[in-house]
């Protein structure tokens, strides 16, 4: 059955400019260019049907256009309606389901919930719940370490030891000190194969024990020089011995700022006492609980990844010299770890800490 022609659409000049500006933008969404072309039509005169058959659509949907556009004129181009366009698969009320239980419940028999067991529990797919996930940046099978300090003294701890790392001293060394302690000489059962195209290199699951040795090693802030010694065993005689390795190692003259950890051999009697007669030592406590303020762990880290956890020692006395070997290199061409953040910056974040701590206590308690 024919229609009969409908009347030109009338357009105002900035109407139509702006129609055809629709139309030769790139990046409009083709609903948008499709129907503002549509509409240039029917301002020259051509017929709903012809428009229609043009764009591929329903002769109604050119009239639905010309009528949107008489009551909102360009603005209403490329706008869905209410109630119009793709609904959502998933209802809200679902969706905010499975992000709270993901959050705050677990199933009756894990720890953690995964995509399976709570794409079963909700009903819904398990590419849905991936979906859900990855929007909001859950991770349920990831887990961090995490402890906050419960240290009386933190913040003047912490406020001191950046300070150091920030503003040192002038005329003055400062070391950050700690002990890699029980560093095992292991020997693995079997040669490992070497890496291939294709194929990873492989170590044996399994080894033997050789024996132990401790690390102690200060990282110089400034330099990122390491003054090392390996020592059978752990405790304030063989502490005290690396204070006067120290000693010897610093040019005289200069102030010696050393910041350690809380453990016991530290503040042992006869280390105090070396100390008073050593006058230009001075002793900085880390919080309890807050190795990551220590900077000479990172390098701990970075020793354990590059040399020790691939290798294979036959001999105490083989491990003590890779560990030398590995301090000498690094002291060819040593690097400073530089420190960025400044006190207020971290103590504002423990304060956060300490209050997600607090509701995550109430919320563990309400649930159980």
């Amino acid at each position: 059955m024919a229609h009969p022609p409908a009347e030109p659409l009338l357009l105002l000049l900035e109407e139509r400019q702006s129609l055809e500006a629709i139309v030769a933008a790139p990046s409009n969404p083709h609903r948008m260019v499709r129907e503002a072309g549509g509409l240039l039509m029917a301002a020259d005169g051509v017929a709903n049907s012809v428009i229609a058959e043009r764009l591929d659509v329903s002769r109604s949907t050119v009239l639905g256009w010309r009528k949107q556009f008489g009551e909102d004129g360009v603005a209403g181009v490329g706008r869905v309606r209410p109630g119009r366009g793709a609904k959502p698969s998933i209802p809200s009320e679902t969706i905010e389901r499975i992000v709270n239980d993901t959050q705050y419940t677990t199933p009756p028999d894990a720890t953690h919930w995964s995509v399976r067991t709570m794409a079963q529990a909700a009903g819904v797919g398990s590419t849905t719940v991936h979906r859900i996930w990855r929007a909001r940046g859950l991770k349920p099978h990831l887990v961090d370490t995490f402890k906050i300090s419960t240290d009386p003294a933190f913040d003047d701890k912490l406020i001191d030891v950046v300070a150091l790392y920030m503003c040192p001293p002038d005329n003055a060394v400062v070391l950050s000190v700690d002990e890699k302690s029980q560093v095992q000489a292991l020997d693995r059962s079997q040669p490992s194969l070497p890496l291939k195209p294709g194929r990873a290199g492989t170590m044996t699951h399994d080894y033997k024990r050789h024996g132990t040795t401790t690390l102690f090693a200060a990282l110089n802030v400034l330099t990122g020089l390491i003054i090392g010694k390996c020592m059978p065993r752990h405790r304030h005689q063989e502490f005290l011995a690396f204070l006067k390795e120290i000693n010897r190692r610093v040019s005289r003259g200069k102030d010696i700022h050393l910041i350690v950890d809380n453990y016991g051999t530290h503040t042992h009697p006869d280390v105090m006492a070396w100390l008073d007669r050593h006058r230009r030592f001075h002793l900085h406590f880390t919080p309890t609980s807050s190795s990551w303020l220590n900077l000479v762990e990172r390098w701990f880290r970075e020793l354990t990844t590059r040399r020790l956890k691939r290798g294979s020692f036959v001999s105490v006395a083989e491990l003590v010299a890779a560990i030398e070997d590995y301090i000498a290199h690094h002291n060819n061409d040593p690097k400073p770890i530089v420190w960025h953040k400044t006190a207020d910056e971290i103590l504002t974040k423990v304060r956060r800490g300490r209050v997600a701590l607090t509701q995550a206590r109430v919320v563990q308690r309400t649930h159980h």
